[in-house]
């Protein structure tokens, strides 16, 4: 349960926009991809693709869209509000912690993950690639600061 008059810290903040960022950037790059699965609309030749498993960016442009864009966001606004979610609490690890803190650790890990493989296949590297996995490591580490772990396990009942 949610602890009534408990505000949050400058931390938790930053966690919740450090997850809007990535998660409105993938709903547009990943929307883009599926809506132009050429890559026209975003400047992508399909040559890029040529060490994958894809023609086209319908798939990566979908995966993209979920799981680092529609994924971040509602993970954003339940850090906001602090609601429960059956569905989600089933994959929770720390018991003791609000789903969506065990929650903003994995997207960080999924976005590390995601990006390993784009640069894989890429067979090359981008600032762009560096900009987001330092996105992913920031993530991570101020989901993992005390008193942002603190927070969302105050937020659950014993």
């Amino acid at each position: 349960m949610q602890t009534p008059h408990k505000r949050k810290t400058l931390f938790c903040y930053v966690l919740i926009v450090l997850q809007l960022f990535l998660g409105i950037g993938a709903l547009f790059g990943g929307g883009l991809l599926m809506i132009a699965p050429d890559g026209s609309l975003l400047g992508m030749p399909l040559s890029l693709l040529k060490y994958s498993s894809f023609n086209t960016y319908l798939i990566p442009g979908a995966i993209l869209f979920f799981a680092l864009g529609v994924y971040p966001v509602l993970v954003a606004v339940f850090l906001m509000t602090e609601k429960p979610l059956r569905l989600a609490e089933t994959v929770n690890l720390y018991k003791e912690t609000h789903w969506t803190w065990m929650h903003s650790l994995y997207i960080g890990f999924i976005l590390i993950i995601w990006l390993t493989i784009e640069i894989y296949i890429l067979q090359g590297i981008a600032i762009v690639h560096l900009v987001y996995m330092f996105l992913g490591l920031a993530i991570q580490a101020v989901t993992l600061l005390p008193s942002v772990k603190a927070h969302y396990t105050d937020t659950v009942s014993g």
